[in-house]
């Protein structure tokens, strides 16, 4: 995606910000101006390549919008738009793992759960540069269905089968700017946008402020797009379904501290 893309970006932003004061309880500031992208050169979008060194990179990630200390539990409850419940459980485990990039990332199980049944299990990798920008390097992801793995659709890795990485949180947010969050063609397109720093989100474990909202679209599905809000010092606490599952909420419940090791047996298995 090149500077169309970026305008665009900002102009999703802008009406992004005039449906949020409708919707979902939050509000935020003031529209973007037209043009006021951050630097493409260090906020990549589409497949624009990127030059990573590794030794700028840390699996200590303090990033103050999702600080993954190891241990660290939330849970989740989604309510998809047809009413039905899930369960939602991101372990930042003691785990770490080399990316084919060279870059050591730090491992984050994401766990979908429906009632006591894995439906969906997942290997994150992330890891936090120099800036403290945090950067998403890939995943490891399966489907499930009566205890049995059906898809593996989306797993990648950065630097694998031209697979790149890309930004689960900026370093320094600021309204209107678009980044990709992961680039694996056909497989995952998945792109943000910050639309404010200051919104506020509620969810059954309390009302936050100075949070950061985000717009998240995916290039394969144009239809879908997703609000995000992650409160400072805690993470994400709250998704909202815009476009593609209009109504779908997945709003944090509870954060826990686990025992070293939690989250590392294999995908589709439980502690």
């Amino acid at each position: 995606m090149g500077k169309a893309g970026r305008t665009m970006g900002a102009a999703v932003a802008i009406a992004a910000s005039g449906l949020m004061m409708v919707g979902c309880g939050a509000q935020t500031g003031p529209p973007v101006p037209s043009g006021s992208i951050h630097d493409p050169a260090d906020l990549p979008v589409g497949d624009e390549p990127v030059e990573l060194v590794p030794g700028e990179f840390t699996t200590e990630i303090d990033n103050p919008y999702w600080p993954m200390k190891p241990g660290t539990r939330w849970t989740y409850r989604e309510v998809e738009a047809d009413g039905a419940e899930l369960t939602v459980t991101v372990t930042v485990t003691s785990a770490t793992r080399e990316i084919a990039n060279g870059i050591t990332a730090r491992v984050v199980r994401d766990t979908v759960l429906r009632g006591d049944e894995i439906v969906e299990d997942t290997f994150d990798w992330y890891a936090q540069d120099a800036d403290g920008a945090i950067w998403y390097l890939g995943e490891d992801t399966a489907e499930f269905e009566n205890g049995r793995i059906t898809s593996r659709e989306g797993s990648f890795e950065a630097g694998v089968d031209g697979a790149l990485p890309g930004i689960a949180i900026p370093a320094d947010p600021e309204p209107g700017m678009a980044y990709r969050q992961e680039y694996f063609e056909g497989e995952a397109e998945d792109n943000g946008a910050v639309l404010s720093i200051d919104a506020m989100a509620d969810t059954p474990l309390g009302h936050y402020t100075d949070v950061l909202l985000t717009w998240d679209t995916i290039t394969l599905e144009p239809d879908v797009a997703e609000l995000k809000f992650y409160a400072p010092g805690l993470g994400p606490v709250l998704a909202i379904g815009v476009a593609g599952d209009p109504g779908s909420r997945e709003e944090l419940v509870a954060v826990d501290t686990v025992p070293s090791g939690t989250g590392t047996q294999p995908l589709g298995e439980r502690d």
